[in-house]
């Protein structure tokens, strides 16, 4: 087991490395894509099947509720937690249609449509993400693996490279971390104190 322990901490700190070398500078390009979007009064859609909703629900959270910053809520809504519209459109239309229905829904020119995959190739995510860029709305994946047909789609990619599926979610809610105290920081961090 402490050999079991002792790999996974490993794995975790090399990934970590490769993250903050390869994608600090489309971390910093996502950031100011959603600084611009709070700014402009439009709204974040996001979304995920499994882990990737619970990271989807997770990023929503923190932008509605406060990072680390006492500050006014911002417009966040993660597409996984209506269970009524999930089964509802995943019993008339397709598993595939239970996003893309609600972009097609909520999304407004001016938006930002997150799509979290670890594969990089939902095909309900991948479905929404297109309408959403017909919408006229800002795309980014949180993507894994050689983020699959997903990664040429969006504006920006942030694909944790790899195939072993809990360390790309380590990545992804890293990023997650890292997305929101610059976005507090870019909007707030002069106006409040951190809690």
């Amino acid at each position: 087991m402490k050999d079991s322990i002792k790999a996974a901490f490993f794995s975790h700190r090399e990934l970590m490395e490769v993250l903050e070398r390869e994608l600090t500078p489309k971390m910093i390009c996502a950031a100011e894509l959603l600084v611009d979007t709070f700014r402009n009064g439009n709204k974040l859609l996001v979304m995920g099947n499994g882990g990737s909703a619970a990271d989807a629900q997770h990023l929503a959270a923190e932008i509605v509720g406060r990072f680390r910053l006492e500050r006014r809520g911002l417009p966040a809504i993660a597409l996984s937690t209506d269970t009524s519209i999930l089964t509802a459109v995943g019993n008339d239309y397709g598993f595939d249609a239970v996003f893309r229905r609600q972009v097609e829904a909520l999304a407004r020119e001016g938006d930002v449509v997150i799509g979290i995959s670890t594969s990089g190739s939902s095909p309900n995510v991948h479905s929404a993400l297109c309408l959403a860029s017909e919408i006229g709305c800002r795309t980014v994946g949180l993507l894994g693996k050689d983020g699959g047909s997903i990664r040429d789609l969006v504006d920006i990619d942030l694909t944790v490279p790899g195939h072993d599926t809990p360390r790309i979610q380590e990545g992804h809610i890293t990023i997650i971390h890292i997305l929101c105290e610059l976005v507090e920081q870019a909007l707030f961090g002069e106006k409040v104190h951190e809690i």
